[in-house]
């Protein structure tokens, strides 16, 4: 699948189920966004500060270390790709949850 990071639409992503799966079990978009709802640089940073920490513990879990070449730390993720990334989540994952 393929998101979106700029509005625009110059730049874009991959994302596997794999990584929508790696999400899912790390719970990485569980409380992520404040009361305001609002995606912004500060979210992403704050997201990205997560992974860093339980990369710490699972510094051999290949599928954190794909979702994080390959998507978070993708030198197109922004916050706006994030938004569409958080999209894409739930609607891969509302009918299961």
């Amino acid at each position: 699948m393929t998101i979106q990071t700029n509005e625009k639409g110059t730049r874009s992503i991959e994302v596997s189920d794999e990584n929508l799966e790696t999400l899912r079990h790390y719970a990485l978009l569980s409380d992520l966004l404040d009361s305001n709802g609002i995606v912004d640089e500060n979210v992403l940073q704050k997201l990205r500060l997560n992974v860093r920490s339980i990369l710490e513990y699972h510094s051999d879990d290949s599928a954190l270390l794909n979702l994080c070449h390959d998507v978070l730390f993708h030198d197109n993720m922004k916050a706006y790709g994030l938004h569409q990334l958080i999209l894409l989540y739930l609607a891969r994952f509302e009918d299961i949850e």
